[in-house]
């Protein structure tokens, strides 16, 4: 199997897993005071510091959660709900995760006013219509670093230089970026170790000194009272060694994946990519034929793992609203294919792929 859905998830390295391995030893309650619960206290912790160096963060607080998902909707509604009582606009962008989407337009029923700014055929925002949303009226800008479905990069200097000048919180979901781009300037931030060759199932926020969202859970009082319940070890372990790879090897990776976007230019070149070519991490290659056929294109080729977009919304049969935002027609929508590749990825494997999908796409109809 080639696997080149990087985006859905990545492989665990092997460094992670043999710290992962280690910390199962360590079966002690992290909050308990004895002997066993000081030790996975403090394998939590060296994680954390772990995390916190990745992210280049000597201030602030990092908050241990289930995933990125949990960060964000503790970001966005604990957010949201801490704001002044002037402020009831929650702003984002069309091409969000579903878990930023989602969870603003949940924020209706509290009388918080949702506001989302479309974006153009390159997948950016237009900074005058985000500037005239983001005012004293708002109460948190949420913006992704690299989008998830096309692997666009926003203008986020400028979008949280607008935000501060209005006196309004951040929050950037930095998933996909994390550990492959220089940390973003927000409040508070969302990251996830499965999407930087960490495990499932542990993600955490960092916050900005003096931010503190309300928490949605109430228990224990763990997480600084933020996200009470017991923390695994061994995911957290995982997690720091994960970050602490991703920091050390992200030149490395980036020049890497650089050479991959390169030759995938070439095998894919009578293809169209989707969003900017310029502002883009190159690890993603979101790409579409007139006519084709995606999922009939993914089952033929079963050797090679691609996606039509966010796994998260894989089985919805809806296209991908993503791809409606830059202005695709269901039909373009339904005919592009996501490919992803990083650290693991070889130059013959992603040749062998682009044969086998080129040779599917022409089997359909469709042009070489």
């Amino acid at each position: 199997m080639i696997y080149l859905d990087y985006q859905a998830t990545t492989a665990l390295a092997p460094e992670v897993a043999d710290a992962m391995a280690a910390t199962m030893d360590h079966y002690g309650n992290p909050n308990s005071a004895h002997r066993p619960g000081r030790i996975a206290a403090a394998d939590v912790e060296v994680a954390r510091g772990r995390v916190l160096d990745a992210l280049g963060r000597s201030e602030g607080r990092l908050i241990f959660t289930s995933g990125a998902t949990e960060a964000l909707n503790i970001a966005i509604t604990g957010g949201a709900r801490a704001a002044p009582a002037g402020r009831r606009r929650v702003v984002t962008l069309a091409t969000e995760h579903a878990a930023v989407l989602d969870t603003v337009l949940a924020l209706r029923h509290e009388g918080f006013e949702p506001v989302i700014l479309p974006v153009d055929a390159d997948g950016l925002v237009d900074l005058a219509i985000a500037e005239a949303a983001i005012d004293e009226r708002a109460a948190l800008l949420a913006v992704m670093q690299v989008n998830n479905e096309i692997g666009v990069i926003q203008p986020l200097d400028r979008l949280f230089a607008i935000a501060r000048a209005a006196g309004v919180l951040t929050l950037c979901d930095a998933v996909q970026g994390f550990g492959r781009l220089a940390t973003p300037q927000a409040d508070m931030i969302a990251i996830s170790a499965h999407k930087i060759h960490g495990p499932k199932g542990v993600g955490a926020l960092w916050l900005r000194g003096g931010i503190d969202p309300q928490p949605l859970l109430h228990g224990g009082g763990q997480e600084q009272g933020l996200r009470p319940g017991t923390l695994s070890p061994m995911l957290c372990a995982g997690f720091g060694v994960a970050a602490q790879l991703a920091a050390g090897q992200r030149h490395a990776d980036l020049a890497h994946v650089g050479a991959l976007w390169e030759q995938a230019s070439r095998l894919f070149a009578d293809w169209r990519i989707n969003g900017s070519r310029e502002e883009r991490y190159h690890g993603n290659l979101n790409i579409s034929r007139p006519g084709l056929d995606a999922a009939r294109l993914i089952s033929d080729v079963r050797t090679v793992a691609v996606s039509l977009g966010s796994a998260c919304a894989s089985g919805s049969g809806r296209p991908s609203h993503v791809l409606k935002a830059i202005g695709l027609s269901d039909g373009e929508a339904r005919g592009s294919v996501r490919i992803g590749f990083g650290r693991y990825t070889t130059a013959d494997e992603l040749e062998e792929a682009a044969t086998l999908l080129n040779k599917a796409a022409t089997a359909q109809g469709m042009p070489a």
